[in-house]
């Protein structure tokens, strides 16, 4: 038998000393547990205090225990993933308390009934009425600014990244990226200003032209990034064949893209769809159903929300409330489909 080969049959005593898949739960155990025995010696009420307390204690144990049986250097990385768990729960906590208190108070009144009728004639501080008006008027506003703001941001995107050569590219990003961080309320107020030069009424296309215009900015962006991310070996491909540029783009760029770019149309409507500074100036609200968004005032549910809250009585609450519910509902289900289509739409890999 030759040395190597004996070498290679010997057991391996080099191996380093490791910590069990369970040591990470023990510890983490152990913290909670002390930092609820650390909280009630102190008298301490608060939720988030223990929590806190605990987060320190895993983090300081997992060090001292890998620190003993790892080595310093392994703690140090078990340390570090450590922080990340904690930061993750801890920006995981106002999300589930958002929900969690939504949804416990949004139920009280969240029916049928609620969903198919709307205020008309009912006082806010009397029981009944619904959000009927209100779902009509968000998805006439949204959908209108949909169909102005996704065309003209997709349309944006693919002149900067196909085209765009010079100062009129250089500006156009500029304006995207200032257009980017603009408060809501100023998109509402620019369009205010035109209404008023004409002498116009409140309306609900009115929204739409204010949401148009923050979500334009989004659309941009995201198309912008998913384009680039088109290889341009396809590019090169259809163009050695002879095909226009423009064809290229339609049938080869964009397909290749569309999932991403859905994406980000949807959740360019999930970020408008919550807009209240806009609506509260340019729609102003109707108790009573208005399917017309070209005429007259027109009810949303952001407005709803914010109208029944500022009522200040318990009925108007828990409308305000089973509103904000239904709201979030529309929200997910957009990221879903969102995610779904990207899924959907993704690159196959493998043969």
């Amino acid at each position: 038998m030759s040395t190597a080969a004996a070498y290679a049959k010997a057991p391996s005593n080099l191996r380093a000393a490791s910590l069990p898949k369970w040591s990470s739960w023990a510890v983490a155990a152990g913290a909670i547990a002390l930092g609820l025995g650390i909280s009630f010696a102190a008298g301490l009420h608060s939720s988030i205090q223990w929590a806190l307390i605990a987060a320190i204690l895993h983090v300081l144990g997992t060090y001292g225990v890998a620190a003993r049986v790892e080595g310093r250097r392994q703690a140090k990385d078990r340390v570090v993933t450590s922080l990340v768990w904690v930061a993750f729960l801890l920006a995981l906590v106002p999300l589930v308390s958002l929900v969690w208190v939504t949804v416990a108070r949004g139920v009280k009144v969240l029916d049928p009934y609620f969903l198919s009728h709307s205020m008309g004639i009912v006082q806010d501080s009397e029981t009944g009425g619904g959000i009927y008006a209100a779902v009509i008027g968000s998805l006439e506003q949204v959908g209108l600014a949909t169909v102005i703001g996704a065309p003209v941001g997709i349309l944006t995107a693919i002149y900067l990244v196909e085209y765009g050569r010079g100062r009129l590219a250089k500006a156009v990003t500029f304006f995207v990226d200032v257009m980017t961080g603009i408060p809501s309320i100023v998109a509402g107020l620019f369009i205010l200003s035109l209404m008023l030069i004409f002498d116009m009424q409140p309306f609900g296309f009115a929204g739409s032209l204010a949401l148009a215009i923050l979500m334009m900015p989004v659309v941009v962006r995201s198309t912008e990034e998913m384009l680039k991310l088109v290889p341009n070996e396809l590019r090169e491909a259809s163009l050695a064949l002879g095909v226009p540029k423009w064809r290229t783009i339609l049938k080869v760029v964009v397909p290749t893209s569309i999932g991403g770019i859905t994406t980000g149309v949807m959740l360019a409507i999930a970020r408008v769809a919550g807009e209240t500074a806009p609506v509260l100036l340019l729609v102003f609200g109707n108790p009573f159903i208005n399917n017309n968004p070209f005429e007259g005032a027109q009810a949303s549910l952001p407005l709803y929300i914010y109208q029944q809250y500022a009522s200040g009585n318990d009925p108007a609450f828990d409308r305000a409330w089973a509103a904000a519910l239904t709201l979030i509902a529309f929200v997910m289900i957009l990221n879903l489909v969102a995610r779904g289509i990207a899924r959907w739409k993704a690159p196959k890999t493998g043969r």
